[in-house]
């Protein structure tokens, strides 16, 4: 069971919402970013237990070639581009490549019946493709499906918590042991 965080003792917590094409990171004990109703959208979640610091990001398609100017201006919305910003907004905050731990979630084929898009596969994909090239293992993943999901990332602790649509319950799908 991680000790518990900032948050946790003073009863604060700060929560961070990042929505669709966004990215946020802190090293903030008492945040808690999150991101709701992850559909074929995936989400990044990455966390340096050294510095304690961490990020989530929810990118909505695969290759930003499709649309280079908003790639430019929210980097965030596409796996190709989003990725590298995560990190190098977490290295602004002294994070390790080689420490972070890696959660994916979402990637459900959503709206596309036919599966002939099936994007939530095509950004997992990509994800899982630019992490291996640059030799990073993902820690824990919940994706794919026909499910919207929901994820937060508690800073002071590094757990990831996910809640899955038709759920009641929310789940810890990783816990810094």
């Amino acid at each position: 069971m991680p000790s518990p965080s900032l948050a946790a003792l003073t009863g604060f917590e700060r929560k961070i919402v990042v929505g669709v094409g966004d990215l946020a990171v802190s090293n903030n004990p008492a945040v808690v970013l999150a991101t709701y109703l992850l559909g074929s959208c995936l989400c990044v979640t990455i966390y340096d237990p050294v510095t304690r610091g961490g990020g989530l990001l929810h990118l909505m398609l695969p290759d930003s070639s499709i649309n280079p100017g908003k790639a430019a201006l929210q980097p965030a919305t596409f796996a190709d581009t989003g990725v590298p910003a995560l990190f190098r907004a977490a290295y602004q905050m002294k994070a390790d490549k080689y420490r972070v731990q890696i959660c994916l979630t979402g990637g459900a084929q959503f709206m596309d019946n036919s599966g002939f898009f099936n994007i939530g596969k095509r950004n997992y994909e990509t994800v899982a493709a630019l992490l291996e090239q640059h030799g990073l293992k993902v820690q824990a993943m919940e994706v794919g499906g026909l499910v919207s999901r929901t994820v937060s990332l508690t800073v002071g602790t590094g757990e990831v918590r996910l809640r899955v649509s038709g759920k009641t319950e929310e789940v810890a799908l990783w816990e810094r042991a």
